[in-house]
C-alpha cells in the first residue's frame, strides 16, 4: 500500500497519513488507553471495523508511526508500538483534547475530559514530555 500524496503542502501532505477518521484514533487508543494489539483495537468503544483497522495500522507502520512486533512469550499475537515519530504527535492529541474542551464541551456536555486536563493545559511542555515519557516505559 503506497499513499499519494495529493499536493506538495506540509498540513494538506500531513493530513494524507493521519487526517482520516480513525488514525489518530488508533494513535490515541495507544498512547492513552494502552492498547497494542489488534484485538485491543476491535473491542474498544470507538468499533472501528476490522478491515479499516487493518489497513490503517498497515499506513501508519509503512510511514514509521507505528511498528509491529510479535508479543513476548507469544509468537502469535502482534503488538503495535508508537515510534519516536508516532510518540510525536503526542501534543496535536492534547491540543485537540483541549480544543474539544473549549469548543465542544458546550454541545456535547457528556464529553470524557480528564480531571488531570487542567495541569496539562498549564503545563503543557512537562505534560507532553511526561506522557511520552510514560509509554516509552511500557515497552522497555
Amino acid at each position: 500500500m503506497k499513499t499519494t500524496f495529493r499536493c506538495n503542502c506540509p498540513i494538506t501532505s500531513a493530513l494524507d497519513i493521519i487526517g482520516d477518521k480513525w488514525s489518530l484514533v488508533i494513535i490515541k487508543q495507544m498512547l492513552f488507553e494502552g492498547k497494542s494489539t489488534f484485538k485491543d483495537f476491535v473491542e474498544s468503544t470507538e468499533a472501528i471495523a476490522t478491515n479499516i483497522l487493518s489497513s490503517r495500522l498497515k499506513m501508519l507502520e509503512e510511514f514509521d508511526v507505528v511498528k509491529k512486533e510479535k508479543l513476548p512469550g507469544n509468537k502469535k499475537t502482534n503488538v503495535y508500538i508508537l515510534t519516536e515519530k508516532g510518540l510525536s504527535l503526542t501534543p496535536i492529541l492534547i491540543e485537540l483534547t483541549l480544543w474539544s474542551k473549549h469548543n465542544i464541551q458546550d454541545v456535547h456536555p457528556y464529553l470524557n475530559l480528564n480531571k488531570e486536563l487542567e495541569y496539562v493545559e498549564m503545563n503543557k511542555e512537562e505534560s507532553f514530555k511526561k506522557i511520552m515519557e510514560n509509554y516509552r516505559n511500557r515497552f522497555e
